[in-house]
């Protein structure tokens, strides 16, 4: 069995996959102090509380958040004796290599979103990843990674609004009954919701422009389904699609490796 982690500025992932199907789906804050002992303890005592029979012989690594990479690995090497693949480490082969400037190092996250996006879909894509930060990246024709955008992400935006406005209070984001606020917290919600819906369909339409072309959007990430319901932003809502992309580039690499 395969075991894919994907490691975000936020929230760090684990999922098993055993061939066809993902088993579970685990998921821990990230913190780059987290030992392999606490990581074993932790996702051991998870996977026994669901009765699954993890019989884990391969890993997968993600991670934009470098510091936490060696706790993984030596919890992979010590746990499952296994040495795991890490995504943007040369020996970690990808089906199409990015065609980015160079010296241009591209996340991980952003090479595995587009090895999965391609695998369902073919190319000419745009995926909007609501993380930290909110991404776009394009995948070529061929299945390449060939750029993209990063902007704040929406809970990010909402945290720097509460910290740098001393009157103004922490808020979840949530769709609007109204455009026009009557209060504080109404008011913030729209500028947030309203703000990002336009911010996705701007930067859509202006890649669709620069490249001359129709593109599906793919969009990925906890709060895209919240912002398919403002209107059609999106073609498809994937939400295992970085699961899916480790899967993809683990099989790529034992069959090419």
């Amino acid at each position: 069995m395969l075991l894919a982690i994907d490691c975000g500025n936020t929230n760090t992932v684990f999922s098993i996959w055993d061939g066809t199907r993902f088993l579970c789906t685990l998921r821990t804050s990230t913190h780059h102090a987290r030992t392999a002992d606490a990581y074993f303890t932790w996702f051991s005592t998870l996977v026994k509380h669901y009765g699954i029979e993890a019989n884990i012989t391969d890993v997968i690594i993600s991670s934009t958040v470098p510091r936490v990479v060696f706790n993984l690995r030596v919890f992979a090497d010590r746990f499952f004796n296994c040495r795991p693949l890490v995504v943007g480490r040369p020996e970690c082969l990808l089906p199409q290599q990015p065609r980015v400037d160079q010296g241009t190092q591209v996340g991980p996250d952003r090479l595995v979103n587009a090895a999965g996006a391609y695998d369902r879909h073919g190319g000419n894509l745009i995926v909007v990843d609501f993380g930290t930060a909110t991404t776009f990246d394009v995948v070529g024709v061929d299945g390449a990674y060939v750029g993209g955008v990063i902007a704040p992400g929406v809970n990010l935006s909402l945290e720097a609004l509460h910290m740098a406005a001393a009157a103004l209070p922490h808020v979840d984001i949530a769709k609007p009954q109204r455009v026009v606020g009557t209060n504080t917290v109404a008011c913030m919600q729209s500028g947030v919701f309203w703000g990002y819906v336009g911010l996705v369909k701007e930067i859509c339409a202006r890649i669709k422009g620069e490249r001359d072309s129709a593109m599906l959007v793919i969009a990925t990430g906890g709060l895209a389904p919240l912002f398919q319901q403002a209107e059609d932003l999106f073609d498809r809502f994937e939400e295992d699609l970085t699961m899916h992309g480790l899967t993809v580039i683990y099989q790529y690499n034992k069959e090419n490796g």
